[in-house]
């Protein structure tokens, strides 16, 4: 099912040889809470804080996106990073 494959993905995801670059680990985590959450229901963090804000800007750049899709797209791009930093 497309869950269970979410699952896997998300799972073998953590046990990459080496760390993504940020636009990359951006772009899974965007999708990521896409698939569980839906569309971003946060506030955006205050200006200090670049990571929380980083995070927040990546997933509502998912706004929009059914869960369905942003599971599938967050599978291949899972994919996509274990076949270029392996597990």
């Amino acid at each position: 099912s497309l869950q269970a494959d979410f699952d896997r993905a998300a799972e073998d995801v953590r046990k990459l040889k080496a760390r993504p670059d940020d636009e990359e680990l951006k772009e899974l985590y965007g999708l990521y809470k896409q698939s569980v959450i839906g569309d971003v229901n946060i506030e955006c963090p205050g200006m200090l804080d670049l990571k929380g804000k980083a995070k927040w800007e990546a997933w509502n750049l998912q706004k929009g996106l059914s869960k369905e899709d942003a599971m599938n797209a967050y599978i291949s791009k899972a994919k996509e990073l274990i076949e270029k930093y392996g597990i």
